[in-house]
């Protein structure tokens, strides 16, 4: 019997109401597609709490919490100090999502600037990754990321990326990782494939993002964690690579990157 590949979903948001009366089934149904690992992340400080419950509930389920750039304007700006606080839980093993949207939310853009340079000072204290979002935003994305990476390092990954090549050179450039969620998995997404097979294998990430932007064959349709896997076989077919082969190399950048992760798993 063929032993199923390990894989880590870098990103979803388990305690959306989506999940709400099968999150155990959900996480079951992860660990048995090989998801051994998953990042629940909270998109509004408030409710820190609630996401961080599912962590401490459920072995194989991380966290990171911040406040996402679409909800910059609705929410209190965080704190350096609150999000370097919040770092101290074991199993808390990111800052954010944060980032600048200007699809939607243009019009709040200097609020999310503000808020984005709040989560990267909090990177920079903790050494925890940075979990960015970026979306109609590139140009001030890249300025901004390099410009206080310039004053003090810090780690970061590109969640979800679906933004344009001169991002992804930007921020492969500093150092950064890239996350292909299901969008890379469409018919229509070749210049997203084309940039992940231009970046080095050993800074890519895979996600859901669940329940958002499910992969094929569950396009349209609620996204988890389970459906890593689908991601990751085009993943390894976009590197061309061996599935088991792709999939380790992920558990290696995921280790390298999400180092409380990693020393949590060792430590179990």
């Amino acid at each position: 019997m063929t032993e199923t590949p390990e894989i880590t979903d870098s990103h979803c948001h388990l305690d959306f109401p989506d999940f709400a009366d099968e999150l155990p089934d959900v996480i079951a149904r992860a660990v048995d597609a090989g998801v051994t690992r998953m990042v629940t992340i909270c998109t509004r400080l408030r409710n820190e709490p609630q996401v961080r419950a599912i962590a401490e509930d459920h072995a194989p389920v991380f966290y990171a919490a911040g406040t996402h750039p679409m909800s910059a304007a609705d929410e209190p700006l965080a704190a350096v100090d609150q999000l370097v606080a919040l770092a101290q839980h074991p199993k808390f093993v990111g800052i954010g999502e944060s980032g600048l949207d200007y699809h939607y939310t243009a019009d709040s853009a200097e609020v999310q600037k503000k808020s984005l340079r709040i989560h990267i000072q909090a990177a920079q204290e903790t050494g925890l990754p940075l979990i960015i979002h970026a979306r109609d935003a590139d140009d001030d994305m890249a300025r901004l990321l390099t410009e206080m990476h310039r004053d003090r390092p810090y780690t970061c990954v590109m969640h979800c990326f679906s933004s344009g090549p001169d991002l992804a050179r930007a921020a492969l450039e500093l150092g950064f990782y890239l996350s292909m969620s299901g969008i890379a998995t469409f018919p229509k997404s070749s210049e997203v494939r084309e940039i992940f097979a231009a970046a080095p294998v050993e800074r890519v990430l895979v996600e859901t993002d669940a329940p958002y932007l499910a992969p094929k064959p569950h396009r349209g349709k609620r996204n988890e964690p389970a459906y890593t896997a689908h991601t990751a076989q085009v993943a390894a077919e976009v590197f061309g690579m061996p599935y088991p082969d792709f999939a380790a190399q992920t558990q290696a950048n995921f280790d390298r990157l999400f180092w409380k992760a990693a020393q949590w798993r060792a430590a179990a």
